[in-house]
């Protein structure tokens, strides 16, 4: 009898989300995430279409996903596969590295002992939430490990470290502040207001510190929002009401091009087992 796909996460933390998952054949629709995904393949073979390629992570692989890239994911053998997957967040990573751009990783798939080690010690209690300075820890040697691996030709041009810095905070600002008003529509001008930036070079200062639009990572946390309902069994419709989503095909809309599967699947699959 074949094991029943599944999925199991706990919430995010300072910047960083923890997922395990198997599934014995289709996995996910095409998609896209605002955070890295740096995941270990524990089964099987698990297999996806990223930049253009398709490419497949074997027992014992590591995988980085860059925010903002589209992939998909399916089982690569008949037996299925077993992942974890670690979700951090950009500016998570940026800080860790002093404030220097999101570091990018151009190989998707690779035997990578350090980054094996991290995924298996943030793991080692889960699903029991992390301690505080534990997720720092995680973060730090995430950072240090996708910054080893980047591509060179993305690296911080020397003398920018001020105008960095400036356009840094700025940011952070309106990341804070998206977090804060995810469930409504905001206007360009209030961004401008809390960063103290135009539209246009507040959109290229955010996409570099946190790989993503202002708007994307607002939809994002609104539907980070919405899964954590729709596990809980709270009813579709609620829950587009509760997260800023004009109506129930409006979240299930996003809900399927953010994370590959639609609501009711995510629900079946998150339900815990009998």
């Amino acid at each position: 009898m074949s094991v029943p796909d599944q999925i199991r996460f706990d919430e995010p933390h300072a910047g960083l989300q923890r997922l395990a998952a198997r599934f014995g054949g289709h996995a996910y629709d095409l998609h896209r995430h605002e955070t890295y995904g740096v995941g270990l393949t524990l089964r099987g073979v698990q297999a996806f279409h990223y930049r253009g390629a398709r490419t497949a992570s074997r027992a014992g692989q590591v995988i980085v996903l860059h925010p903002d890239e589209a992939h998909d994911g399916h089982a690569g053998v008949a037996d299925g596969f077993a992942y974890r997957m670690l979700y951090v967040d950009p500016g998570a990573i940026s800080t860790a590295l002093g404030n220097a751009p999101p570091p990018f990783v151009p190989e998707a798939v690779a035997d990578d002992p350090a980054l094996t080690t991290v995924l298996h010690e943030a793991f080692t209690d889960f699903p029991r939430s992390l301690e505080p300075l534990a997720i720092d820890a995680v973060v730090g040697r995430l950072a240090e490990g996708l910054a080893s691996r980047a591509d060179s030709a993305r690296r911080p041009l020397r003398g920018a470290t001020e105008r960095r810095a400036v356009a840094h905070h700025a940011v952070e600002r309106v990341r804070d502040f998206l977090v804060a008003e995810a469930p409504r529509t905001i206007a360009s001008e209030e961004l401008e207001r809390v960063s103290g930036l135009d539209r246009f070079m507040l959109a290229r200062h955010f996409r570099a510190a946190f790989g993503t639009s202002p708007h994307r990572f607002q939809v994002g946390r609104r539907l980070a929002r919405a899964r954590t309902m729709i596990a809980q069994g709270t009813p579709l419709s609620e829950t587009a009401a509760a997260t800023g989503f004009a109506d129930q095909s409006h979240l299930t809309r996003h809900f399927a091009a953010r994370f590959g599967l639609t609501p009711g699947r995510w629900a079946m699959l998150a339900r815990p087992s009998a």
